[in-house]
């Protein structure tokens, strides 16, 4: 921290009031926010390896000349063991989309902050190649055919002998290297990010800005498209993934004509060989380096896996795809089987013919009492009319009883939900039960059904026991 504090005296003329270590990720680099006292801050920068740190200075200078919204660098020490850098602030793209993220339904502000991130991609890609000097880069300037291999190695060794699944490495190596023809069928003279991820994007006033893009180089397109609409914990649904592709695709075209079903086609080798390259990193970093967050992620990256091959298996790879479908089917992993939604069953029932049995087993979840809510089957006018009733309705909620007991209601199975959904379980059951299982009782169980189904991306079922009534939302 000396080195950092020194540079930025020199820089500034003045020391540092606060010096504020920021929390580090994967990399071995630190950060600290640095402010004066006035309050002005920037980020000081201290990295262990002399070339990234150059690297990721001679790109973020070239991304600023062509206006590139990334943060501008200031100043450097002599040796490029630190440099200074324009504080973005504590906006991340990965923070302002978590709800989306942890109930698996984005709302249209978060598809939009993702849109916006997925439009500027192609720019970063064309301009940012545009006149860079691409010898600068670290650990080598370009994709090539040895990049693939670390990478498939890193698959290969740091998590795929960890697992214990027996396989021929001669036969996996065949196969790895038709992979490595098909991906080098598009080399480029773009930018490829490397590590395009919605950690890596700062928001500064909703708009979004680029940072660690210091493992970048020369290489094609696609790598970072399956990277970010990828990204392990993302949990983005299908018709998402799909309008995000639809957007970079649109935007694309201002730089390249594009064919549609070509770039589908060829998308999906780079998301099989990012995916096994990412559960490499997971598997160095947690069976390794013994840091167990990271081992947090593989059900996610192998629920990809599983996807990716349950859409079409990869012809090209036969030996791979059939070791792939082994390592998605082990027991320690199928269990978290992304697929398989949390399924949701809401009942309504009279007291005195029991509370609802729990078809799943796994004990019944909440049973909410209804019976202290005004209740319309004391007047012969509603002995008819059921909770789904519209006379029904304007009773229950005329004095907002009903209103504030169910606000209580979402509160709590808001909460399970995202946990149930977090943890991957996949059975959950409400139940509201009043005298006869007609009025309060069937309005609760719908209106629940209602929220639950519009909020989160999970099946519900809904059975209104005394009126025989029962449908999927």
């Amino acid at each position: 921290m000396r080195e950092i504090e020194k540079l930025y005296l020199e820089y500034t003329g003045q020391r540092a009031a606060q010096v504020v270590e920021l929390p580090s990720s994967g990399s071995n680099r630190r950060y600290f926010r640095m402010s004066d006292e006035n309050g002005s801050t920037m980020i000081g920068a201290v990295g262990t390896s002399i070339e990234e740190n150059k690297a990721f200075w001679a790109i973020s200078k070239h991304f600023s000349s062509k206006g590139l919204p990334v943060p501008k660098v200031l100043a450097h020490d002599e040796e490029f063991m630190c440099y200074l850098q324009e504080d973005l602030g504590d906006g991340i793209l990965f923070n302002a989309i978590t709800p989306g993220r942890e109930c698996g339904k984005y709302s249209e502000e978060e598809k939009a902050l993702l849109k916006k991130t997925m439009a500027l991609l192609p720019d970063l890609q064309f301009k940012g190649a545009d006149g860079f000097d691409f010898s600068i880069c670290y650990p080598q300037p370009e994709f090539d055919e040895r990049m693939i291999s670390f990478d498939q190695n890193y698959f290969k060794y740091c998590f795929l002998k960890a697992t214990g699944l027996d396989f021929s490495e001669v036969k996996l190596e065949e196969d790895f290297r038709k992979m490595s023809d098909v991906l080098m069928r598009n080399t480029s003279s773009t930018f490829l990010y490397r590590d395009f991820q919605a950690r890596n994007v700062m928001l500064v006033d909703g708009e979004p800005y680029f940072i660690d893009f210091q493992g970048g180089r020369k290489g094609p397109i696609y790598y970072d498209v399956a990277s970010f609409i990828w990204q392990a914990k993302a949990n983005y649904s299908e018709q998402l993934k799909k309008e995000l592709i639809d957007t970079y695709i649109e935007s694309l075209k201002r730089y390249i004509p594009v064919d549609r079903d070509y770039f589908y086609s060829q998308l999906r080798h780079f998301v099989l060989f990012r995916t096994l390259q990412v559960l490499g990193a997971y598997g160095f970093r947690g069976y390794f380096e013994k840091k167990p967050h990271f081992l947090q992620s593989v059900p996610y990256a192998i629920d990809n896996l599983r996807q990716l091959l349950k859409e079409s298996p990869f012809a090209e790879y036969p030996y791979l795809s059939k070791i792939l479908k082994e390592l998605t089917e082990m027991r320690q992993f199928s269990e978290m089987d992304g697929e398989k939604k949390l399924e949701v069953r809401i009942y309504s029932f009279a007291y005195k013919k029991g509370i609802p049995n729990d078809v799943s087993g796994n004990g019944g979840g909440y049973v909410f009492d209804c019976r202290a809510i005004n209740n319309p089957g004391k007047y012969e006018h509603f002995f008819h009319f059921t909770g789904l009733d519209k006379e029904v309705i304007d009773f229950l909620e005329e004095d907002g009883g009903v209103l504030k007991f169910l606000d209580n209601v979402y509160d709590l199975a808001d909460a399970h939900v995202e946990r149930y959904i977090e943890r991957k379980f996949t059975n959950l059951m409400f139940s509201f039960g009043c005298t006869g299982g007609q009025h309060r009782s069937v309005y609760c169980a719908e209106h629940l059904a209602q929220h639950i189904a519009h909020k989160y991306d999970v099946k519900v079922f809904l059975y209104h026991r005394e009126q025989g009534i029962e449908k999927e939302l």
